[in-house]
């Protein structure tokens, strides 16, 4: 992957029946990389797609594919010319043709007698079911074989749209691991869209999150997880301890410690009120009554999940109401409810909003 765009989205505005979808959009997708648009149920991920594929035409804005207009108020390039393939979210293969005319369709007479379509579904795994139908593969092997038919043009540019959306659990983690290794070694530009945090912050280079019709923030998964822009981003993208702090010097002074602030020094000196946000993995527990350094309470909930487990820690130092500490710990530490622990918190931290004085 290189610095260079090789999708760009600028200003782009959609909407139907009066009714906004899409309002003044940017996004750049590196070349080469695997970039994730993370966002919730009906926010406008499929709709951005349609238009970047041509499907949909831009009421207002810029499209560019490697420097290439594809769509804005003069030019609309027709779908099938503008070196994109596109993955709907459930496979939509055709059901009268077999996998192997399934991945072979669209390309020309000798591109289908040639190696091509072998070699796609040999990459996919698919190459011992060439023959069979849809219907008789499983979810994985339909959408294995829907990579396979997207990728066999080659093209510039691959649109995913929530393909593994309707698979169970744990297929749906082999499978896209399975399609982001595949990607990566073909070298495609990948656009993948998904409402799953744990799948865009697992799998993309880059991750642009899509909220009332615009990228509110873009970056790389690290970036975007330990400095979310607002609180409703914070939460969004994984649990989060929003904390009142004081702010000044180029740290934070929460009640679990003095922390110090992301991308600040200590020439940064004025002192204000602020949230910061503190990942539950962040925090350490001690099962302890000792009137030690941080902030006591009691375990109100233990989920386990085998490799980790996430605690709901009650306050129990505070006379005002505030809200529970939320802590993961290594699964061999949970804790059962009822225990009295103490909290700290480690490592940096990012301030979010200012809070009145």
């Amino acid at each position: 992957m290189n610095g260079t765009s090789a999708l760009e989205v600028h200003d782009l505005w959609k909407g139907y029946a009066g009714n906004k979808v899409l309002s003044g959009l940017d996004l750049e997708v590196p070349e080469g990389s695997l970039s994730a648009v993370l966002g919730l149920s009906g926010c406008g991920k499929t709709t951005l797609l349609r238009v970047i594929a041509g499907f949909e035409s831009a009421q207002q804005g810029r499209v560019s594919l490697s420097g290439r207009v594809l769509d804005d108020e003069r030019t609309h390039i027709a779908p099938e010319r503008r070196d994109i393939g596109y993955v709907p979210q459930e496979g939509a293969l055709f059901p009268h043709l077999d996998v192997q005319a399934n991945v072979g369709f669209g390309l020309s007479r000798a591109q289908r007698r040639g190696s091509t379509v072998s070699e796609l579904l040999e990459m996919v795994g698919l190459g011992p079911l060439a023959k069979r139908m849809p219907h008789e593969l499983s979810g994985g092997e339909q959408q294995r074989a829907a990579l396979a038919r997207a990728l066999a043009r080659n093209p510039a540019l691959l649109l995913l749209d929530e393909p593994f959306s309707s698979l169970d659990a744990t297929l749906r983690g082999a499978v896209r691991e399975e399609v982001s290794a595949l990607v990566r070694r073909q070298g495609t530009t990948t656009v993948l869209v998904t409402h799953d945090q744990e799948e865009a912050l697992s799998l993309a280079d880059s991750v642009a999150v899509l909220r009332n019709g615009q990228i509110v923030q873009q970056g790389s998964p690290q970036d975007i997880y330990a400095t979310p822009q607002d609180a409703g981003l914070a939460n969004f993208l994984g649990d989060a301890n929003l904390i009142e702090a004081a702010l000044a010097d180029g740290r934070a002074q929460t009640p679990l410690g003095i922390l110090q602030l992301r991308g600040q020094t200590a020439q940064q000196q004025t002192p204000r009120q602020g949230i910061v946000v503190i990942r539950p993995e962040q925090l350490t527990v001690r099962a302890t009554n000792e009137n030690k350094e941080g902030v006591r309470g009691i375990v109100e909930r233990c989920r386990y999940y085998g490799h980790d487990a996430l605690l709901t820690i009650r306050q129990s130092d505070t006379t005002s109401p505030v809200a529970p500490l939320l802590a993961r710990v290594g699964g061999e530490h949970a804790l059962p409810v009822g225990t009295h622990v103490t909290v700290t918190a480690a490592g940096a931290v990012s301030a979010i909003e200012e809070t009145s004085t």
